[in-house]
Order: C-alpha cells, then structure tokens, then sequence
C-alpha cells in the first residue's frame, strides 16, 4: 500500500503576527495561452506585468440600458433592500452592494454565464471555472463611501480559504468613470507580491466588512512604499466596458453622478475561480455552498443577451 503525503504549509499566511510581511506571490498570474481564448499574447502579457487589463466596450449600448433599468429597479425595491445579500450605506441607508446577484437576479445571471466573461477568465486562469462570488457596487454621489485599498485574494484565503490566487475578478461598468466620482484606482505590479497583514478576524466580520474593511487591510507605511515603487492607476472609461484586477481601491464620489459597477472580476463584479484548486488551509465555510456545487462546468452558458450575437 502506498501513502500519499500531500504538502499543506501555508505559503500565503495572513492575520497571525504583530507585524505586516510581503511576500512574493508563489504562483503565475497567467496560466493560459493565446490560443486558449479570445485574448490575444500582447494582451496576455500586459495582465501578467500589470495585473489588470481594461476593455472599452464589453456589452452593448442595448444590454447597458438593460442593466441600468435593472440597477433602479432593485434599487428601489423594498425587500431587496431587507434582503441579508444586500448592503446598505451607514449613514444615508442607500444600497451599496447586494451580494450572490448571479443566483438572485436574471438579468445578471446571464451576463455572469456569458461566454465574453467566462472565456476570459478560462483563458487566465487555464481551465474550466465557477463563480465564487458575485455583486452590484452603487456609489450615489456626494453619500457613497469608499472601499479602502486592499487585496480581494487576503480576505478569500483568511476567511474562504481560498488556497491560492487562482482566481479573477472581472468588473463592468455601468456608468461613465471618471477621476471625481470614485473610479477604480490600482497599483500596477503589486499583485506579485503579497501582504500578509497584522491582527486577527473578528467572530462574523464578513458582515462588518462589507460596510466598511477593518481586518486584513494593508497598513499605511507598505501601502506608502507599494504607492513609491509601483505606481497608482486610475481606471477611467465609459460604461460598458469593464477590466480585470487586483489589488484595487476606490474613492468616494465627490461630485453627483454616481458610479456603478455590474457583476464582473474585484470592485463590482463576478469573480471566477479555478476547477483545479486543491490544496486547502482549514475552512471557516461549507464548501458545498460554492457555484461549484450547483454549477461546476462553464459549458453551462446561458442563451445571448439581445444585441449580443
């Protein structure tokens, strides 16, 4: 009989010391190839350099208005705002994100299962894929708060156990972008290095996190240094297109439009998760609970959006 010893250590460890840690990240970025996907090398290799890639016009002006309509309407719904999925402003009670909306809502179900989405993150990652977590980011103007700087894999690994960064965010964007109503901001390059933050995480703090991040937040003096050495970009465009990222922040609004973002991959977004990911630190969740055990197989894309064919 023989014995398989699988090597469990940890290489991203996070929340157990008094000081904060980079680590160099241990894993590629880009596990696909050209000839995987709708991407082509150039593109490629500028998402492996940066860390983020943005696309102009992802969806068309007909599947814009939909999602829009559709935006106002959950927006003003009464039992979407009591919903525990969704997330209000502390102060002004304006919906700020509502949660699992690939499982709630129709609409954004489809353009979740999209192949122009899911091709991508199949063509990144190198293989078959499923939906970790999905949600609608509104940033009303003048009342909408800031998502501090801060890496979306930190959190998954501490409180998903997520094993490793295979994983990726694609946003859409479904109003203008610009640099006064809190657009997405990230620091090109950082996502090859890894912040292994200070302090523990509270009991239940997936639901304070939402409101405003505390535990596994990057702290000032690396996020200075990372700001020196890397760089800030500030992804501006119109709505309908949508980019891939990283480590991401975004500021508050400070004029009246306001900023949405759809269901994509990290601040409005779908994020797609590997099939392949096998080693795994111990669990604070059931893992049945994930797409993967409703919906394991991306060749489960739903029909075209109208305009879309």
């Amino acid at each position: 009989m023989t014995t398989t010893v699988h090597d469990v250590t940890d290489q991203y460890p996070t929340r157990q010391g008094d000081a904060p840690r980079v680590i160099p990240r241990q894993d590629p970025v880009v596990q696909g190839t050209a000839d995987q996907g709708p991407m082509d090398a150039a593109t490629l290799r500028g998402f492996d350099e940066k860390g983020y890639l943005t696309m102009e016009k992802l969806i068309s002006d007909e599947e814009l208005t939909l999602f829009r309509d559709e935006l106002a309407r959950l927006a003003d719904d009464p039992e979407v705002k009591s919903d525990e999925r969704t997330v209000v402003e502390a102060t002004s009670q304006e919906v700020r994100s509502i949660f699992d909306i690939h499982r709630s809502n129709e609409v954004f179900r489809r353009i979740a299962h999209d192949p122009r989405i899911v091709r991508r993150a199949e063509q990144i990652l190198g293989s078959q894929v499923y939906i970790h977590q999905s949600r609608i980011n509104y940033k009303p103007g003048f009342v909408g708060k800031d998502f501090t700087w801060h890496s979306d894999f930190e959190t998954w690994h501490a409180e998903d156990g997520m094993p490793t960064p295979r994983a990726v965010s694609i946003s859409i964007s479904l109003t203008d972008n610009y640099s006064f109503n809190g657009p997405l901001m990230i620091m090109p390059g950082s996502h090859k290095h890894y912040i292994s933050a200070v302090g523990t995480t509270p009991e239940d703090n997936f639901k304070q996190s939402l409101v405003m991040q505390g535990a596994g937040v990057p702290d000032p003096e690396t996020l200075t240094e990372f700001a020196d050495r890397f760089g800030i970009d500030v992804l501006e465009g119109p709505a309908g297109g949508a980019s891939c990222s990283t480590r991401t922040a975004c500021t508050p609004p400070t004029a009246t439009s306001p900023r949405t973002r759809g269901p994509t991959c990290s601040s409005s977004t779908t994020r797609w998760r590997t099939l392949r990911q096998s080693r795994s630190p111990p669990r604070r969740h059931d893992p049945s609970s994930s797409e993967a055990a409703t919906s394991p197989r991306s060749a489960e894309y739903s029909e075209p959006l109208p305009g879309t064919r």
